[in-house]
């Protein structure tokens, strides 16, 4: 048997440590416990170390509300990242409620004692916990496999074959012939990194990505941090960020086609005269239909233009010996080829819900604020945003959920759950469409076609209604 406490967390990665940082700041007396399946923290942060790691949203916005980024640098890296998260851990004692190898495969809320019991495997066996509410931030991803694509004659490659999400410490790229298949944001950030290595890398996909150059060093931020104290330069340089991603976003949704023209005409002047910019940087698809790739001080273009790396748009027919052969009857040699594909999406984690006996399905539920089930008690999720940073919707989770507990203490309730209203009409969560989403979008929980359980995907709307709308809305039903 573990431990009782007020509340469960799953996961200390990104959210799982806000999640604990903001508990101990707001409510110091919750008493609450980490569980983490893997040997150490930093979920995303510590799994992935393929070469040039990084974020893709800026660190002023990607780092918490409550603890400025202080690095230069606005697209952190992964090591920067990993340490800012270890030591926001050690700065609120976090580390010490952690239960690490400790993998959740069942939680039962029990309506009769108003708690969950949370069953995880540790060692080769089930150690219990019971809660007063639980918290999954996990993510939404699994961490286990990535998504990989079987592509005919591979067995034939006498090469290395390697996806990202799990990266070989011991692989030697330099000097050889890489082909990186893909074009989101793992494979751009790749690309020109292994090409200050290898021989040449070839960026081939099936069709291309919007990329935008950003400056790694943001100049309002050196400025506002030379001529500000530090607490009020940390706000300003965020909350500029904060406006500009919502300003490029509603302007990318309300009038694509000039966002096209701007990202284009950037594309060409950082690319050799008369590059096909059409062919391989000008998407079918709206600027944020699905998510931008950003790259710091144009080092994607700049490998291109360099002759370090090239662009490829085309179908894979086969792998052979060495290399693989595309549809169209080019060859392209390779002695490491990287899988930039992407994810695979594992809602909670595929975590067993049972509420009073009965096994929930959660793509049945509907989410209320994006951040609880319908039906299901003292449950909180935290997923981030889409078009902005991750952080900025794990600290409103994080204040929604200290708010939440505070007034059930205030009004002596133990129990609330989301009730969901037959009127409401089901909506996809997610109207976004990347690939790992809509592999997934069947498994995914439904949102609703108005408030609250219309998902805006807007920082600005839900800083309003998550902060500071009413609690006793009539949707949320306390006992």
């Amino acid at each position: 048997m573990g431990d009782h406490v007020d509340v469960l967390i799953i996961g200390a990665g990104l959210s799982g440590i806000g999640a604990a940082a903001h508990l101990t700041r707001a409510l110091p007396r919750t008493s609450y416990v980490v569980l983490e399946a893997r040997e150490v923290s930093g979920g995303t942060w510590d799994l992935f170390r393929y070469p040039g790691v990084r974020s893709d949203s800026d660190m002023y916005t990607m780092g918490y509300r409550f603890r400025p980024w202080r690095h230069e640098e606005a697209l952190g890296s992964g090591e920067r990242i990993l340490e800012y998260l270890r030591e926001t851990a050690r700065e609120y004692d976090v580390e010490r409620h952690v239960r690490y190898s400790h993998r959740v495969v069942r939680t039962s809320w029990d309506s009769g004692e108003a708690r969950w019991t949370v069953e995880a495997e540790h060692g080769g066996r089930t150690v219990t916990f019971t809660a007063g509410l639980v918290w999954s931030c996990r993510g939404y991803y699994d961490y286990e496999h990535g998504h990989r694509p079987e592509f005919a004659g591979e067995g034939e490659f006498t090469g290395t074959i390697v996806h990202p999400q799990h990266w070989p410490a011991e692989l030697d790229w330099a000097g050889k012939e890489v082909v990186v298949i893909g074009s989101g944001a793992t494979a751009v950030t790749l690309v020109p990194e292994m090409a200050r290595r290898a021989s040449h890398v070839t960026m081939l996909q099936r069709s291309p990505s919007y990329v935008l150059s950003l400056p790694q060093r943001d100049p309002f931020a050196a400025r506002a941090r030379r001529w500000l104290p530090a607490g009020l330069a940390h706000r300003a340089v965020r909350w500029k960020s904060i406006l500009v991603q919502t300003v490029f976003y509603r302007l990318s949704r309300r009038r694509p086609e000039t966002v096209r023209r701007l990202v284009r005409k950037q594309n060409v002047s950082l690319l050799p005269e008369g590059y096909d910019v059409d062919t391989h940087f000008t998407p079918r698809y709206d600027p944020w239909d699905q998510r931008m790739c950003f790259v710091p001080d144009a080092d994607l273009f700049d490998a291109v233009r360099r002759g370090d790396a090239e662009i490829v748009t085309s179908t894979i027919e086969r792998f052979d010996s060495d290399g693989i052969v595309l549809a169209d009857g080019r060859h392209l040699h390779a002695d490491v080829v990287v899988t930039a594909t992407g994810l695979t999406l594992s809602p909670f984690g595929g975590i067993e819900l049972i509420v009073d006996g009965e096994k929930v399905d959660p793509s049945t539920a509907m989410t209320y604020r994006a951040l609880m089930l319908s039906e299901i008690p003292n449950f909180v999720f935290t997923v981030g945003y889409t078009n902005a940073s991750w952080t900025l919707k794990v600290d409103l989770v994080a204040e929604f959920t200290c708010r939440l507990l505070t007034y059930l203490a205030e009004h002596g309730y133990r129990r609330v759950v989301p009730r969901r209203d037959p009127t409401v009409g089901e909506v996809p969560l997610m109207d976004f469409t990347s690939g790992y989403v809509l592999r997934a979008l069947d498994q995914l929980p439904h949102q609703g076609d108005r408030e609250p359980w219309r998902l805006r995907q807007s920082y600005l709307r839900d800083r309003r209604t998550i902060r500071r709308a009413p609690l006793d809305d009539g949707v949320l039903d306390f006992s």
